[in-house]
């Protein structure tokens, strides 16, 4: 990664996440069906939410909020927290397995001492159970951004960094030594695992601006997919694998996914290659970060922004 461009990203991302935070955003979870290509609202608050998971059962969906997790009834709309334990600082990679029993998150915590080395304060990966509980530990490094869980549920799919580099690593759900899959200098993100198993799909900066790739699951055959005049992010395979939903920002935003630009949400048919605009408004961080597909492929939750003041 461009160190110059890196620091430039750390030095905005505060200002952007300032906005979201004060109380001058409105926040919407939106439900899009791309049958009928019609959105529903299923939540608004004049608060910053963000990340919407679609749980196995089709029943709720799961927003990060202030450093939380929330539960959205789907029948009632009501938001209820999920109990996180000691994990009060979670950011908006989170994720639940394929068997709907287990909640993968991201929270905010201190990394293992490694020889002799002091710890560290960063994003970390640990699971519970879907109705709440104590977290366990995954990574022992930070930072570590949980995308993705193996159909098979063995392994997660993150991105972090290591040495001044972010890539794509998986683990497995016991811990133990990560796998790195990307080597290439710059930004490799947002890895997630093809209901088959066989593929991840991740974005990248590899061919000099952020594009959606996949790769076998050992990290061979990387293939670029996309390559427009858009930055495209946060590839999410549809469940019957024919297809992916992703974002894309407008105007090229180099290595960073910053919140409230103009964005598109876009649908990539996996046959052929052809690409379908779904719907426009202000988004970015925060829209659509995580998997988010209804369990019967016809829907996937976002959120849309606005600016209230």
């Amino acid at each position: 990664m461009n160190k110059k461009l890196y620091l430039l990203t750390l030095l905005l991302l505060p200002l952007v996440t300032f906005a979201q935070q004060s109380g001058n955003i409105k926040s919407t979870l939106e439900i899009y069906n791309i049958e009928t290509d019609e959105r529903e609202i299923v939540l608004i608050e004049e608060d910053h939410f963000e990340a919407p998971n679609w749980s196995r059962d089709g029943n709720f969906l799961i927003i990060n909020q202030h450093g939380k997790l929330y539960k959205v009834d789907l029948k009632t709309n009501n938001k209820t927290l999920i109990n996180t334990g000691f994990a009060d600082r979670c950011n908006n990679d989170h994720g639940i397995s394929f068997n709907g029993k287990w909640l993968a998150i991201s929270h905010q915590a201190e990394s293992e001492p490694v020889n002799g080395e002091p710890a560290k304060q960063g994003s970390r990966i640990f699971v519970l159970p879907i109705e709440g509980g104590t977290p366990k530990a995954v990574t022992p490094n930070v930072p570590s951004y949980w995308h993705g869980w193996s159909p098979d549920g063995k392994r997660l799919a993150y991105c972090a960094e290591r040495n001044g580099e972010y890539d794509v690593y998986t683990i497995s759900v016991d811990g133990g030594e990560e796998s790195r899959l990307t080597t290439e200098p710059g930004l490799d993100d947002g890895p997630e695992y093809s209901p088959d198993g066989k593929t991840i799909y991740y974005n990248s900066m590899a061919s000099g601006k952020m594009e959606i790739w996949q790769m076998d699951v050992d990290g061979a055959n990387k293939k670029q997919l996309t390559n427009d005049k858009y930055s495209n992010w946060f590839a999410h395979p549809s469940p019957d694998g024919k297809s992916f939903v992703y974002i894309s920002y407008h105007e090229d935003q180099g290595s960073a996914h910053p919140g409230m630009k103009d964005v598109s949400l876009r649908l990539m048919n996996l046959a052929n290659g052809s690409v379908k605009t779904l719907c426009s408004f202000t988004g970015g961080q925060g829209t659509i970060n995580v998997p988010s597909w209804s369990p019967d492929g016809q829907r996937f939750a976002f959120v849309s922004y606005q600016y209230i003041k």
